[in-house]
């Protein structure tokens, strides 16, 4: 049996090889912690269980929802994100729902890419990004995501060649892997560098919430992205507000940023997400969407839409928690000499792996799960630059986490 030659670059999957690992793992007797997944070990608010749960009973929402029986969801959308950004939006031509924000991510390069076009992606950076490049028989071009930069790409370092048959960029802030986070000076930089380029700027924003240091004191090179605070902060601060793509582009004049309710909202089985942006883009992507499959079951909607309007509280709870697990398990690390820096944002700890490790991040992460059911995310898994680093998430309670280091130490 033949297949698409499209499927080749897709056919080596670290995280699948994990999963064997971790399989194999159990199977030998290990009991496993699993840091390997950004799935979020939290509830889901009861007033947004209570909102799926009523619409069951409902008979009117067991059929198949087309784009206008979103208007509810669109609406709630808009207004969320003008109270959070102040960015006005068109509910109706400038949002669109989707099945997690990774659907889009997924399936906007085959509006926007012909075969042979360029995208510009992180590496490391979120492994779909470069899958749906693929599926579009585009090509990749890494943009190189170094400490010293902070994390940030540098535009200028992208040859003219590769810029002559680029049409998009991806870009995803605050950053998974890395944690790194960005100011709204570095949008604004790239919003030009794509407005003069003729490029799609892509921002794919899970994280938007999971913020645990300010932003806005960030923006000189050198300075942005990770910290190098060799312990935790003792006391926390307010919560902030990672910046959005269309802040630096309020006409939407080549944006487009996607949202998933998986993060904040600790919803993340549910599949609930959305684009929002230019409206060309919105159009193009509804196309795509519409070829592919229907909107999720409106009761998952009418839960998002509880989510969105109803009580913020949640969020600080879980923000809160998620930098005290950050402070208990970098504490941990560096009182077993793991010297990594304090993530600003994000549910992940990117730790440059001791020396002997330096270049096979994949052996010491299956080593590790096999000798101390311990089971991380190798940097490998990220791109060409993540080689080196590892990545540990943050989804188990603190004792966990701190048994988990106990067990790291041993082994190293």
């Amino acid at each position: 049996m033949q297949f698409a030659k499209r499927l080749q670059p897709l056919q080596s999957n670290v995280f699948a090889d994990m999963d064997k690992a971790k399989a194999k793992a159990l199977a030998a007797g290990q009991e496993l912690i699993d840091l390997s997944l950004g799935s979020s070990d939290l509830p889901a608010e009861t007033h947004v269980i209570e909102a799926i749960a009523q619409s069951l009973h409902n008979r009117s929402t067991h059929g198949y929802l087309l784009f206008h029986g979103t208007q509810a969801f669109r609406q709630a959308v808009a207004s969320w994100y003008e109270q959070k950004f102040g960015v006005p939006i068109n509910p109706e031509t400038e949002v669109l729902p989707l099945i997690g924000s990774q659907e889009g991510t997924a399936h906007l390069p085959l509006a926007v890419l012909n075969p042979g076009d360029f995208a510009l992606l992180l590496d490391p950076g979120y492994p779909s990004h470069a899958g749906g490049v693929y599926l579009a028989n585009g090509q990749i071009y890494p943009m190189p995501l170094r400490a010293e930069n902070g994390f940030l790409p540098v535009f200028a370092d992208i040859p003219t060649p590769v810029l002559a048959q680029s049409r998009m960029m991806i870009l995803s802030y605050p950053h998974n892997p890395t944690a790194a986070i960005a100011p709204l000076s570095f949008f604004q930089e790239a919003v030009a560098f794509c407005q003069q380029h003729n490029l799609v700027l892509v921002h794919d924003f899970p994280y938007v919430d999971l913020v645990f240091e300010g932003i806005r004191d960030i923006g000189d090179k050198g300075t942005r992205g990770l910290g190098e605070e060799k312990t935790p902060s003792s006391s926390p601060s307010p919560q902030s507000l990672a910046p959005s793509i269309l802040q630096a582009d309020p006409d939407k004049s080549v944006s487009i940023e996607f949202f998933t309710l998986s993060k904040s909202y600790n919803m993340g089985g549910f599949r609930i997400g959305y684009a929002i942006g230019n409206a060309e883009l919105i159009r193009a992507l509804r196309q795509i969407k519409a070829a592919v499959d229907f909107n999720q079951y409106l009761g998952i909607l009418n839960g998002a839409i509880a989510a969105l309007t109803g009580s913020q509280v949640g969020i600080k709870a879980t923000v809160q928690t998620f930098r005290q697990r950050r402070d208990a398990f970098v504490s941990a690390l560096h009182q077993i000499d793991w010297y990594v820096p304090v993530p600003k944002a994000t549910m992940y700890v990117w730790a440059k792996l001791p020396e002997r490790w330096s270049q096979n991040s994949i052996e010491f992460c299956t080593q590790l799960v096999q000798k101390t059911g311990v089971a991380a995310s190798p940097g490998a898994g990220f791109g060409k630059f993540g080689e080196g680093y590892v990545r540990f998430a943050l989804v188990h309670d603190t004792p966990v986490l701190e048994t988990a280091v106990e067990r790291i130490a041993k082994f190293l």
